[in-house]
């Protein structure tokens, strides 16, 4: 098989698995130093050892080139595959089958660690109709988010790729400040195609304070998905992080009136809102948005979990965004009828 794939797909499974950064980034950066390499090239310095002492190619990956380049499918993949034969998570399958694309997605832009065009490939690759980029906005300093200038090159660069079968949408991730704004020009976000707002800091803020906040960015009229709306934590390498407070009446009746679809975060670590919050928002009339959240490409696998969590929920498919086609998802993302 061609080498590069090989690294790539490992890549993509070690994500999948939510293997350390350092780990994946080893299989990335191995694809990137052959890339420029034509087949023959690349056999006749597995060959004769020079592949070996090439900066940027260690011992396993070139194992897996020297495999692949012999026609074989290396080991270390093949077990990967079939470690990961099932989906994620089991339950939900008819939900998940329903699922077109997703609202929220991290490239290198910010803090995820793929270019926009891989995280197209994977989404290609896992049948996606459509998946939104919506790299963090500047506030968020911690994950390089995006000041209007870099949105602006930004967006130059999706509209000059050719994403295939996928559409990408532009967006956001834009946190909602302390006094209720959004972190980005109102005509930057005018140009979006998907405004997910969220809140990342001051979480411990008291219930009313927290309320208004989130108020204030629901009730924006860019705004078209409220994010991970407690901020909680339940698992993962940066520990647990109690959900924030809010009165979830308000909120979620706000989101129902102004257009605003609750994301079911995919996330394992978050697993956002909780199931009692999800309920609540079911009685309130809202509707949801699916969102994978990820970071890099494998973890845009992770439908399957919010999947899951909406159909134990009985959340009905008609009433999650991200099983409409692409035509009906942008009427409503224009919040027009």
């Amino acid at each position: 098989m061609d080498a590069r794939d090989a690294l790539d797909e490992i890549a993509f499974w070690l994500e999948r698995e939510l293997a350390p950064t350092f780990k994946v980034q080893a299989f990335r950066r191995a694809a990137a130093t052959i890339a420029p390499l034509s087949k023959e090239e690349l056999a006749e310095r597995v060959a004769d050892g020079r592949l070996k002492r090439t900066k940027g190619i260690g011992d396993r990956t070139f194992q897996v080139i020297s495999q692949a380049v012999a026609g074989e499918v290396p080991g270390y993949l093949a077990d990967l595959r079939d470690r990961n034969a099932e989906p994620l998570d089991a339950g939900g399958a008819e939900l998940r089958a329903q699922l077109r694309g997703d609202l929220h997605s991290h490239t290198e832009w910010s803090d995820g660690t793929t270019p926009i065009e891989v995280m197209a490939a994977a989404a290609r690759t896992l049948g996606r109709e459509y998946q939104a980029i919506t790299d963090h906005s500047p506030n968020l300093t911690v994950a390089n988010g995006l000041s209007a200038e870099r949105l602006e090159e930004q967006l130059k660069v999706i509209a000059g790729l050719d994403p295939g079968s996928v559409t990408l949408l532009t967006g956001i991730e834009v946190d909602i400040l302390e006094d209720g704004t959004l972190d980005q020009t109102p005509t930057m976000l005018d140009r979006l195609d998907v405004v997910v707002a969220s809140v990342h800091s001051k979480l411990r803020s008291d219930r009313a304070t927290m309320t208004e906040r989130m108020l204030g960015g629901i009730r924006d009229p860019h705004t078209n998905v409220l994010g991970h709306c407690t901020g909680r934590l339940v698992t993962g390498s940066r520990g647990t992080r109690p959900p924030s407070e809010f009165d979830a009446e308000a909120v979620f009746a706000a989101c129902a009136e102004n257009g605003v679809a609750v994301e079911i975060n995919s996330r394992p670590e978050r697993q956002d809102p909780p199931d009692e919050l999800i309920a609540v928002a079911l009685e309130a009339g809202c509707v949801f948005s699916i969102d994978t959240d990820a970071h890099a490409p494998g973890q845009l696998d992770f439908l399957a979990y919010g999947a899951a969590r909406a159909a134990a929920n009985g959340v009905p498919a008609e009433r999650i965004v991200t099983t409409w086609p692409l035509e009906r998802l942008r009427g409503w993302l224009a919040k027009t009828s």
